[in-house]
């Protein structure tokens, strides 16, 4: 049996200064549905592919949950074990004794960085337009510039009309090649309430002398009041190296980052730090994917910087670690690591960024996994054809809502082994990805996995080896659909009920929190603009 912590220890912990890594092992719909203020997702389907690069040292304090403090969270202490983690706690009770001891839950994901969000919007009194007023000024013809927040994935979606997508990791950085006059009225939208509040709110910071103005309620609320949006637009920022004003932009960067508390590290402070075995170091690039992908820093991991602001457990699972971040001309790295602090992290930034010549050894994590074969689909239409074997497809479930083959049965990590029960015949598995699939195998008995085949999830090849497929249906049930959050998941589909949810627990997060969670909370009053 792994060791337990009681709720009332685990609230302590979280607050005594030191690092706590807390997981919520559930899978992402249970987790979205409720979950601990701090808790980080990391679900068992995925928990070895996922743990090492949320919490990357071995010797951090670490608690799990579950619904109940059950099987699972026993399952996934086994787990972590293995990976080389030495103190793994248990949360007595799960989510559920958490409720029991009077603790909050909360609905929804990236729920701290939202809450702080709202946070900053009360403290600094960040501008905001609504929809109408903004569609109106428009008409008028007047000079307007607005920029989306969010990634260009989601941009893409939906947009508000003549909007571009500069991602608010990028504002400070590319808003010299997108405007030029003073006069000219700046509003930042995301598709809800955050980013357009952080992305405004970052210009403002930094002393732009532009009206600037958080778009109310984003894309969502330009829905809400009757107003067509865009779909499929390809705007985006120039993608100039050099971009307008990057002397004056970075110094701006830098005095914003000083008024934060941000200190900028050389590469052997870091290093340094990379070694101390008592401690967490997230070293995170926070320029673009294409910046990323074409040469970062040995040991470096990509958090792009808008996201990382808006959803920062994604990247960084441990409450109190250290973070530095760095980018290529001083600007990106010095904003976001002024918000993250603003948010009660300790980030820093490293000197020199991608010239510091800083490189760090990265953690590998030392698994097991059997070595399954592979089954073609025509063979696996041959076996299929004889009830010879016994098929699960281990996609997300609303994938296998969408398509999938006759006879399949829909399954995922923490529930094959109960699934495949007594089934004597040869199990295949499909899946998007082969390293979940033998992440699940692990959970048979060692005769089940000997019969196991990974099979290519992919409807188009099934459909060229003549399998049979379904398509459409409600199954599984909502119920048994663990990995997808049902949370006014439709808010985006021309469903008006659920926007305005979405909008209403955004805004009610604040009344939520406890003193402590409050108080992490430190935004920078807005300085005197005129």
């Amino acid at each position: 049996m792994s060791q337990t912590i009681t709720p009332q220890q685990l609230q302590q912990w979280l607050h005594d200064g030191r690092e706590i890594a807390l997981f919520d092992v559930r899978e992402h719909g249970q987790y979205g549905a409720a979950h601990l203020f701090y808790g980080v997702s990391l679900p068992y389907s995925r928990l070895e592919l996922d743990a090492v690069r949320l919490a990357p040292n071995p010797a951090v304090r670490l608690a799990i949950y579950d619904e109940t403090g059950g099987e699972l969270a026993e399952r996934a202490a086994v787990r972590l074990r293995a990976l080389g983690y030495r103190r793994v706690h248990i949360l007595d009770g799960g989510a559920q004794g958490w409720r029991a001891a009077g603790f909050e839950l909360f609905a929804g994901v990236n729920v701290p960085s939202k809450a702080f969000g709202e946070r900053v919007e009360l403290a600094c009194a960040t501008p905001h337009i609504s929809a109408p007023e903004l569609a109106a000024r428009q008409a008028r013809g007047e000079p307007l510039l607005v920029l989306d927040g969010r990634p260009f994935e989601e941009y893409r979606k939906m947009n508000i009309p003549g909007a571009i997508c500069c991602p608010n990791g990028e504002l400070g950085y590319r808003l010299g090649d997108l405007v030029a006059d003073e006069r000219t009225t700046i509003v930042i939208n995301c598709a809800g309430r955050t980013r357009s509040i952080i992305g405004a709110q970052t210009l403002i910071n930094l002393g732009v002398k532009n009206p600037v103005y958080a778009l109310e309620n984003g894309t969502q609320g330009w829905f809400l009041a009757d107003l067509p949006l865009e779909h499929g637009s390809t705007r985006r920022y120039p993608e100039s190296t050099e971009p307008a004003g990057l002397a004056e932009r970075r110094e701006a960067a830098q005095r914003l980052a000083a008024r934060a508390g941000v200190e900028a590290l050389a590469a052997q402070q870091v290093a340094a730090w990379a070694d101390d075995p008592e401690r967490s170091l997230f070293l995170l690039d926070v320029r673009s994917a294409e910046e990323f992908a074409a040469g970062s820093l040995a040991g470096a991991r990509h958090a792009p910087g808008g996201q990382l602001i808006q959803a920062t457990d994604q990247y960084v699972g441990v409450r109190g670690a250290r973070i530095v971040l760095f980018d290529a001309e001083g600007i990106r790295a010095p904003i976001v690591a002024s918000w993250l602090r603003q948010a009660g992290h300790d980030a820093h930034v490293l000197a020199g960024g991608l010239d510091s010549g800083l490189a760090l050894a990265g953690r590998v994590p030392a698994f097991e996994l059997p070595a399954l074969a592979e089954a073609d689909a025509a063979t696996l239409a041959d076996e299929l054809a004889g009830d010879a074997v016994r098929l699960f497809d281990l996609r997300p479930s609303m994938a296998y809502r969408a398509v999938h083959i006759k006879g399949a049965d829909w399954s995922i990590r923490p529930l094959l082994a109960a699934a495949a029960a007594g089934e004597t015949r040869p199990l295949r598995l499909l899946a998007d990805d082969p390293w979940l699939a033998r992440l699940a195998a692990l959970e048979l008995p060692e005769a089940q996995r000997e019969t196991v085949r990974i099979c290519r999830a992919d409807p188009a090849v099934w459909r060229a080896a003549g399998l049979a497929l379904e398509e459409g249906g409600g199954q599984p049930p909502d119920a048994e659909c663990i990995d997808f959050l049902f949370f006014v998941h439709d808010r985006h589909a021309g469903n008006k009920a659920a926007a305005r949810q979405y909008l209403a627990w955004e805004l009610g997060l604040l009344a939520q929190l406890d003193a402590r969670e409050l108080a992490a909370f430190r935004p920078l009053v807005a300085e005197d603009r005129s």
